[in-house]
């Protein structure tokens, strides 16, 4: 059976500032807050489809920082189709300085069984000089306290903040891996409009990432994770015509994910002296390992490397074997 969430965003609700990036409305495509009738209508209209295991899911703002009463009124609504059995379970987003014993006592309650730190950083100079309003401490003191009552841990990252670098983002990947969470979400960012980022950038004071210094440093991070067992759940923000309208600049196209993982199959070739080789892959990965229009092919050879690729169906997608010369078939 299919895993997946159904999204109630509450933008804006509870943060207690804006942060350099943020737009909530236009990430989101949603303006106003959800209500109990906007739960039900979503859950319901999830659960038409049949082969999906689904959890709901409170995305988009400071989940445990709303107000304490609309918050049990949300979690209220959904704990009755888990306690149904209709769904598997109840995750949130939120920050990590609105995280203590009496908020996890009631998240306990209400059974949710995730919840996701939007850490985005572990540079306290970052963090500050991107109003975040917390610092590196306060993520790993709220990631404890969250593993000691037993939910599962997620974990969220930015690259290419204001003041960051790809020397930073790899460091502050290091110190989420030390955290051990067991979900990662990577959000490249994303300039958009009506942002503190715009206003940096038109200063000439912030240059966005290009979509290349992204596909390189996030093909960096992603192995990282994954040596460690921590699941990456979403790398890049969903596709959205509100975020295609709005942006300025960054980390953002509708395919970064496979555009991510061809350049890492493609540094994994590249980590070998170059020759001839056989590439055994699931047939699934063809088109990440030949890159777009080939680019990946192409690249090889101008390297000097002749590669031959065999679909071998029990690698799992995007694994790859390697092996010295070019097998006959």
């Amino acid at each position: 059976m299919k895993k997946g969430n159904i999204s109630i965003f509450v933008p804006h609700i509870g943060c207690p500032q804006k942060c350099s990036f943020c737009n909530q409305n236009t990430i989101t495509g949603s303006s106003s807050a959800p209500t109990l009738v906007d739960v039900k209508h979503a859950v319901e209209t999830a659960l038409l489809k049949t082969d999906y295991e689904y959890e709901i899911a409170f995305f988009g703002g400071s989940f445990t920082a709303i107000e304490r009463v609309y918050m049990l009124s949300l979690l209220e609504a959904a704990k009755s189709y888990v306690d149904s059995g209709r769904i598997k379970g109840i995750r949130c987003s939120t920050r990590p300085d609105a995280i203590d014993d009496e908020v996890l006592n009631l998240l306990k309650a209400y059974g949710v069984t995730a919840i996701e730190l939007g850490a985005q950083s572990m540079n306290d100079y970052v963090l500050s000089a991107n109003l975040r309003g917390h610092t590196a401490d306060d993520v790993k003191k709220a990631s404890a306290l969250i593993k000691k009552y037993g939910f599962e841990l997620g974990l969220q990252m930015m690259t290419g903040l204001y003041l960051s670098s790809p020397e930073t983002d790899i460091e502050s990947a290091k110190e989420i891996i030390k955290l051990n969470p067991d979900t990662v979400r990577i959000y490249p960012t994303v300039t958009l409009k009506n942002t503190y980022l715009e206003k940096l950038m038109r200063e000439g004071k912030y240059a966005p990432s290009s979509i290349e210094n992204t596909i390189s440093l996030c093909a960096q991070l992603v192995p990282m994770f994954q040596e460690k067992g921590i699941r990456i759940i979403r790398l890049g923000l969903h596709a959205s015509d509100d975020v295609k309208e709005n942006m300025l600049g960054g980390g953002y196209h509708e395919s970064l994910g496979e555009m991510v993982w061809s350049r890492i199959l493609l540094n994994e070739i590249l980590d070998n002296s170059p020759g001839e080789y056989t590439a055994y892959i699931n047939e699934k990965t063809v088109s990440k390992l030949k890159g777009n229009k080939k680019s990946n092919i192409t690249a090889l050879e101008n390297a000097g490397y002749n590669i031959k690729i065999i679909y071998d169906n029990s690698l799992s997608v995007n694994e790859l074997r390697l092996k010295n010369g070019i097998k006959n078939t």
